[in-house]
């Protein structure tokens, strides 16, 4: 039996553990946070390091792939600095496979509903983070607003065009991944403030996607009809977005025991059931994805609360 672990800076009160089988084997995905601790994280990983299959890292990246550059996080560098034997992946991989392939899902299962409320308008959290995502929306044909200033540095101010956000990567994330991390992301109990803001942007758009921290970090009270599209969920999550009146949630992850997992827990189970004691490349990725039939996953939150 294969084991994968994520070891989260995110709230301990998000941990779960499943069993599932891929491709004939047996997979233990395991999630374990610490609540925003840096260090504990670090033990973690030095305590099980050449004793599991896999590593994620959760609630932290260990950089950013915009348009084929990778920019390190600096800061989060200390937190993995004992792992020397188990391969580890912060999701990248994942979100420039599978998260590529959201909006093309959301067109063919919910095209008609898109057009019927609002048209082709998607409104982003944080571009850079997901840039497999951003590429998904913009390549569908969807208009998109970048929340990147506003939800990285409080800014408000909208990025309308891609090409707008590349020349900020190149400008700005060799300085910005050189802050602390809790800086630019929510982390511990951080996780589970909400504070409604950008409501102009969320009410524009028709899906709303990103990171789930980020969306539900200034999540407006109201905001009935519309489509989420993130990565990892809880039932808690899934209560608040039917709460707001969202009508659906896509994620880019398989629903497991009623939560969806990060991207970074699903490619460490991938990488533990390929066996090669390394990361993936996006190639071996995208043809995992295809032998397991991995897709999103659509959840109609009238439909279950009925």
């Amino acid at each position: 039996m294969k084991r994968a672990v994520s070891i989260s800076l995110g709230s301990s009160k998000r941990d779960k553990r499943v069993e599932v089988e891929l491709l004939g084997e047996k997979v233990v995905i395991e999630r374990i946070g610490t609540d925003g601790d840096m260090e504990k994280a670090a033990q973690l990983y030095r305590e099980l390091d050449g004793k599991v299959d896999a590593f994620g890292v959760g609630g932290a990246d260990l950089g950013l792939m915009v348009d084929g550059r990778w920019y390190p996080l600096h800061s989060v560098k200390p937190m993995v600095r004992y792992v020397k034997k188990t391969p580890i992946t912060d999701g990248t991989g994942l979100k420039n496979t599978l998260e590529y392939r959201l909006a093309f899902f959301i067109d063919q299962h919910l095209g008609d509903y898109v057009r019927a409320h609002g048209g082709k308008k998607a409104f982003i959290t944080l571009g850079l983070d997901r840039w497999g995502m951003t590429r998904s929306f913009v390549e569908a044909g969807y208009e998109v607003v970048f929340g990147d200033l506003m939800f990285g540095l409080g800014l408000p101010i909208p990025i309308r065009s891609v090409g707008l956000l590349k020349t900020l990567a190149r400008f700005f994330l060799p300085i910005v991944t050189r802050f602390p991390f809790e800086w630019l992301y929510p982390t511990g109990a951080k996780q589970e403030e909400r504070i409604p803001k950008w409501e102009k942007y969320y009410r524009w758009a028709t899906v709303i996607a990103g990171d789930c921290h980020y969306i539900k970090r200034h999540l407006p009270d109201h905001l009935p009809g519309k489509i989420i599209a993130t990565n990892t969920t809880t039932p808690q999550d899934l209560e608040l977005f039917r709460r707001v009146g969202i009508r659906y949630v896509v994620t880019s992850t398989p629903r497991l025991d009623g939560r969806s997992f990060g991207t970074n827990m699903m490619e460490a189970a991938l990488i533990a059931v390929a066996g090669k004691g390394r990361p993936l490349t996006f190639e071996e990725l995208n043809q995992l994805i295809d032998r397991l039939g991995l897709q999103p996953t659509l959840i109609d939150l009238q439909q279950e609360a009925s």
